[in-house]
């Protein structure tokens, strides 16, 4: 990858320009942030003319190494007012690498308000306006897009709640059935949609094959990491079978489920969402219980879920959704569920933050607790068309929580919390108070250690060590994200040594470097530290580095167990 693809939507001008010798060494999220951090200003309005969306594929993206397909993209969040970076499968980001493009960074507002689409291609983009997509839903798009150009070609799309720029929306990208996987969190369809952006197609006419500096090295380092994915039990196993909704009855056991908008730990309906139910489904009906959502997955943790007559309702069908609509709503229904996640693919909205967004709407009122058949009616007539209180739910659980003077609205820095809750899991708290991204249990994933025992244990329910696991686990998926590795790597890196040597060499014998362990700690550290004072510089303060008080003042069952850390405890994360 040698290039920089800018395109500035001000004057609809695109530009080629070297790759600065600072970003040399940097991809996905070492990239996105590095360029954010760069380039835009640290107080500017997300959806002003200062704010800039940057797309990068990871180290290893568009190469044949196993689960390396992820695309980052990065920007300041409207949603949390901070730096954001998130990630994402689909087809886009090895199409990107093999065009030379390690970055595509846009920039400024159109002067006019017409929408325009953005054309990729071996000789570089063109920017076009654009009329019949405008207000059509994802899936819709995709297929017109696949016919207008190839159905070859990678989509990066724009939901109607990013057109209308919701803060809850996201950015989509094609898998490799057309369907969808999302940029998820943060708000960054909102900044897409500030800048008019429809959608971004990828054509792979002229995509040349990575250049690898030596290929024997790189084929036998890509046979043992991929033997160590396979062979895990989570990662090779338990994922395969039962898709990340595997967590449902195991959370639910260790009273770690945020029920009823995160009043208990335990929800009865945890059997009939759980993910050995989704499977018994997706096998009845005819489904994909195994199912990659890019090239080159081995892990195949995602599936195509069936309705009762065998029709497609949705993929990717997530833990965290199923868990808020399912546990946190009290939704019984696993088939309603999964209609709303469609709606919400289509619309492109974040599935957390407006899930979670739907148990503090039922505290305040707005609909009846477990209402599935009411879910997907906001979802389509209230959300999808804009009106008064579609604008108020799409803009996200904090919003509504402030709008119907909610008191346990579960958010940090305006981000909703996700599927697991820090009293009776406490390093996933540290993790959600401390990850600049704002609630985000990606950020560092202490699930694994606190939970699977993955990587060793640390009791979830006691203080000590929590914070070395979070900020270790921080560290390590920074640098996993600027791979374009899919972060379910961590399940056997975390529990061999080997598998971590083996991504190193895959590293090296890519570029003909010679890094090692310290080096990929290194660029870890480096990505947190430049993420964090972004958001230093935008205003934040460790007083932002809290969980909801709340979590301090309500005991969960069924551990009794509280939100304990001091202030003082949790700001020593930053102490590297």
């Amino acid at each position: 990858m040698h290039k920089i693809l800018r395109i500035n939507m001000s004057d609809l001008s695109v530009k080629t320009e070297e790759v600065p010798v600072a970003w040399a060494g940097y991809g996905g999220r070492a990239l996105t942030s590095t360029i954010v951090a760069a380039e835009v200003p640290p107080t500017c309005h997300p959806l002003g003319p200062n704010n800039k969306l940057v797309f990068a594929p990871g180290l290893l993206t568009g190469t044949v190494a196993s689960n390396s397909g992820r695309l980052s993209v990065g920007s300041k969040s409207p949603l949390t007012g901070g730096i954001k970076e998130s990630n994402a499968g689909g087809t886009s980001a090895q199409i990107i690498a093999k065009l030379g493009i390690k970055a595509l960074i846009i920039e400024g507002l159109p002067a006019d308000d017409k929408w325009r689409g953005i054309y990729i291609d071996k000789d570089g983009a063109r920017i076009e306006e654009e009329t019949e997509l405008i207000g059509m839903g994802n899936f819709a798009a995709v297929q017109v897009l696949n016919n207008r150009i190839s159905k070859s070609a990678g989509v990066i799309i724009l939901g109607p709640a990013g057109e209308m720029k919701m803060l809850t929306s996201n950015i989509s990208v094609k898998d490799p059935d057309s369907h969808l996987r999302s940029h998820g969190r943060g708000g960054l369809g909102a900044v897409m949609g500030s800048k008019k952006i429809k959608f971004i197609a990828i054509d792979p006419t002229g995509a040349q094959p990575m250049k690898i500096a030596d290929p024997v090295k790189f084929k036998a380092a890509g046979m043992a990491f991929t033997k160590f994915l396979l062979n895990h039990p989570v990662s090779g196993q338990g994922l395969k079978t039962y898709g990340t909704d595997i967590l449902v009855n195991v959370l639910n056991e260790a009273g770690g489920l945020p029920t009823h908008n995160f009043t208990t730990g335990q929800s009865l309906n945890a059997e009939s969402i759980s993910g050995e139910t989704m499977y018994a489904n997706i096998i009845k009906r005819e489904g994909k219980p195994s199912h990659g959502c890019h090239p080159g997955c081995v892990i195949q943790c995602s599936q195509v879920y069936n309705d009762a007559e065998g029709k497609y309702l949705t993929s990717g069908f997530e833990y965290e959704t199923i868990w808020a609509l399912g546990a946190n709503a009290d939704v019984k229904d696993l088939d309603q569920i999964a209609k709303a996640d469609y709606i919400m693919d289509d619309l492109g909205l974040d599935s957390i933050e407006t899930s979670v967004m739907f148990g503090v709407a039922m505290e305040a009122g707005v609909l009846h607790w477990g209402d599935g058949t009411e879910i997907i009616r906001i979802l389509k007539d209230e959300i999808g068309k804009g009106t008064p209180l579609g604008r108020v739910l799409g803009a996200g659980t904090g919003a509504v929580g402030r709008a119907y003077g909610v008191t346990r609205v579960p958010v940090v820095k305006n981000q909703a919390i996700p599927a697991y809750d820090p009293r009776s899991v406490k390093g996933i708290g540290i993790t959600y108070a401390t990850t600049p991204m704002g609630a985000d249990h990606t950020a560092g994933y202490t699930i694994a250690t606190n939970i699977l025992g993955v990587g060793g244990h640390v009791d979830p329910l006691k203080k000590e060590g929590q914070i070395d696991l979070s900020r270790n686990l921080q560290i390590a998926t920074a640098a996993v994200d600027s791979t374009g590795m899919c972060l379910f790597i961590a399940f056997p890196v975390l529990d061999d040594a080997a598998c971590l040597q083996a991504l190193i060499d895959l590293i090296n014998a890519r570029y003909g470097i010679a890094l090692t362990g310290d080096d990929v700690v290194g660029l870890g550290k480096y990505v947190l530290k430049t993420e964090h004072q972004f958001n230093l510089d935008a205003g934040f303060t460790n007083k932002d580095d809290r969980l909801p008080e709340f979590f301090t003042l309500e005991r969960l069952a069924p551990h009794n167990a509280i939100w304990d850390f001091t202030g003082p405890e949790i700001d020593t994360f930053w102490n590297f």
